[in-house]
């Protein structure tokens, strides 16, 4: 079966939609002084071809068994990272807002709930710019939600979505994703600010490029002192196939070969230095350590 943006949206719109994870805090782990937090954006609801049809279905079977998963339906959590230091309150992506999923779009909600306003963010720092990283970014009056904020993205990725190319090139099931994430970014043009790989962008965090899942895509590894953290966004996307089999090539990918370079680096980084990871679709709350056991890596989770 061809993935194409019709199958995509029909498959969507024909699965049950579930409701949203419980908008709150989901994870957190103290960095010294500072603090990183997952809050939850709600959930996707995508038809299960969107990650598994690329790969071997004959070795995928036992795998969507153990994990109790459906090859019908994926339905991951979406966990926007909150990194407070005392100064800085900086949130990774700001979620999906109303427009692209009904189970998702929570995270005013869920920011709420542990004492944070929209204006009291100070810095948003984009991964990339999928619907569910990026759509959140304006209000109900085409306004910036987080209205006191200055946002940064990586240049790559930057140029990549402003391109006027892009929407033609990027294939029929992602063509409304370029469109939306032009219209939201020219909302900041003028004050956005851009970076590169390897720059400190705010005291404590520094820029990994994680290319694959999308051309810019960017991770951030969150140190104070002698802590540390990687904010991973979606360069790997999920805590079965990804950690399992980092080798196959997932559907969700924009470029999947480069990808599976990527998520093969940061696993066995993150493995070797046992750095807590922040991943946007990871599950309970996001935040864990991956492990590697024999030939393939575990996550192993942490939650409140």
């Amino acid at each position: 079966m061809s993935f194409t943006r019709r199958t995509f949206i029909q498959g969507a719109a024909a699965l049950p939609v579930l409701n949203a994870l419980p908008t709150l805090a989901k994870a957190k782990l103290s960095l010294g002084s500072a603090t990183l937090t997952t809050v939850s954006d709600g959930n996707l609801v995508l038809p299960g071809n969107f990650i598994f049809e690329t790969m071997p279905q004959d070795q995928l079977a036992p795998l969507i068994e153990e994990f109790g998963l459906s090859s019908e339906r994926f339905t991951p959590e979406c966990n926007l990272a909150l990194y407070q230091d005392g100064t800085n309150t900086v949130l990774f992506d700001v979620g999906s807002g109303p427009d692209f999923m009904p189970s998702a779009g929570s995270v005013v909600d869920s920011l709420n709930a542990i004492g944070v306003a929209p204006e009291d963010i100070t810095h948003v720092l984009f991964t990339h710019a999928h619907p569910d990283h990026i759509w959140g970014l304006l209000d109900d009056f085409d306004e910036p939600l987080f209205y006191e904020a200055e946002y940064m993205i990586g240049r790559a990725e930057w140029d990549y979505w402003w391109n006027p190319e892009t929407v033609n090139t990027i294939g029929d099931a992602r063509a409304a994703f370029a469109v939306g994430a032009k219209r939201r970014m020219e909302m900041i043009e003028d004050a956005v600010t851009l970076f590169d790989d390897g720059q400190e962008v705010l005291p404590g965090i520094a820029a990994m490029s994680t290319p694959g899942h999308t051309p810019g895509h960017m991770s951030f590894e969150v140190r104070n002192g002698s802590n540390a953290a990687m904010v991973l966004g979606d360069a790997i996307g999920n805590h079965h196939v990804a950690f399992r089999k980092p080798e196959w090539r997932s559907g969700s990918d924009q470029d999947a070969d480069l990808a599976i370079k990527t998520r093969t680096m940061l696993l066995d980084r993150m493995n070797t230095e046992q750095m807590d990871v922040i991943g946007f679709h990871l599950p309970n709350g996001g935040i864990g350590r991956a492990e590697k056991t024999s030939d393939a890596y575990t996550f192993i989770s942490e939650t409140l």
